[in-house]
């Protein structure tokens, strides 16, 4: 993998879509999460009152942020020196997707966050979800990106999706430079940064059993860290506007 990650221009192109948890939660819907399980936005990662409002546990988190200078800084600097990954299989630690379908990095996002711990027990046996991840465990990563990229429930219940939300989409074919990154705690506790961009899956860390992805452990592991990386650059492109939803149970 190159230092520059992104999915060329010639290959298959979705509409981006919308951190929203509407949005989401309709996508995972109708892929195959029950209607009690979903998104919820979270307004505040440090203010207890709006945390509060937010459905626990919480068994991953998926974070949309501009794509910086900053950031591309750090990710090249942490990726030189990791092998490219090549797990797969039932003891394969936690699933990860390389993204290779371009403006897709919401869909595997959300893949990531539904595919691992807790989340990947709520999928509805015989659903297009259920047998999309039962074939992706035993293939090797190049092979799962195909799997994605092939896949028509996928790109129908995607292009359905993208339909949705607050503002008007943008064309497949623009070019966007925000980007999705899902944190997901795994069966072993690990919290586990997820990102189709990345060379693999990157342990931030492990989690109490009574820890979920929005506890104060988490946070510090996960997204607080990621965006102290951004706040303490002097870099001018440094960006802080953020968007994030968390994957748990849905209350009336």
């Amino acid at each position: 993998m190159s230092d520059n990650p992104d999915v060329p221009d010639n290959v298959k192109a979705f509409v981006p879509l919308e951190n929203n948890p509407e949005v989401m939660s309709h996508l995972v819907h109708q892929l195959g999460l029950p209607q009690t399980f979903g998104f919820t936005d979270v307004f505040s990662i440090d203010e207890p009152d709006l945390l509060a409002f937010v459905p626990r546990p919480s068994h991953a988190l998926l974070l949309v942020f501009p794509v910086s200078e900053t950031y591309e800084k750090s990710r090249i600097a942490e990726d030189t020196a990791l092998p490219e990954y090549s797990g797969f299989g039932p003891a394969e630690p936690v699933t990860w997707f390389k993204q290779t379908i371009r403006n897709a990095c919401g869909l595997i996002g959300l893949l990531h966050a539904v595919a691992n711990g807790k989340s990947r027990k709520h999928v509805i046996v015989g659903s297009d979800l259920d047998q999309l991840l039962r074939e992706a465990e035993n293939l090797e990563p190049a092979k799962r990106a195909d799997l994605l990229y092939e896949s028509k429930a996928l790109e129908s219940a995607h292009a359905d999706a993208a339909k949705l939300g607050d503002t008007a989409a943008p064309s497949a074919e623009d070019r966007v430079d925000l980007h999705f990154v899902a944190f997901v705690k795994g069966d072993d506790g690990t919290l586990w940064e997820l990102d189709g961009r990345r060379k693999g899956p990157l342990a931030r860390g492990v989690l109490a059993d009574d820890q979920d992805a929005l506890s104060e452990a988490a946070l510090d592991l996960g997204i607080r860290r990621f965006l102290k990386t951004e706040a303490g650059s002097e870099s001018q492109s440094s960006d802080l506007r953020f968007s994030l939803v968390s994957l748990g149970p849905l209350f009336d």
